[in-house]
């Protein structure tokens, strides 16, 4: 399983700990120093079946500034959040085909009982 990680927010550490209680393999992505490219963000949004604006932190301070009440492309998002990792909603589990964005952290339990079937 990866894991875009952010040690600094709160539901982040909780998802990575339900991981770890889960007994599960976890690659931890630090996605703010290693941002996904626009490919593995198509990729991400496909496994979770949504569109970019989908996963973008609408209570971050960089989107209030300069995104807020813009009609922006699903295209432009995709650059935007590779540029802005900051922008994109955490945490997001990947297991194989399939992915989580785990807010609340509760949510990723499901994929960890489906890893273990």
């Amino acid at each position: 399983m990866i894991i875009f990680h952010n040690t600094r927010c709160s539901k982040s550490r909780e998802a990575l700990d339900l991981l770890e209680k889960g007994n599960c393999e976890i690659e931890i992505r630090d996605y703010l120093n290693l941002p996904p490219s626009k490919k593995e963000l198509k990729d991400i949004l496909t496994m979770l079946k949504c569109k970019p604006i989908d996963i973008v932190r609408k209570n971050e301070p960089l989107f209030i500034e300069k995104y807020k009440d813009k009609k922006i492309t699903d295209a432009k998002w995709l650059e935007i959040l590779n540029k802005n990792p900051i922008l994109i909603e955490r945490p997001i589990v990947i297991d194989g085909e399939k992915a989580v964005i785990g807010r609340p952290p509760k949510l990723i339990i499901d994929l960890i009982k489906k890893k273990k079937k």
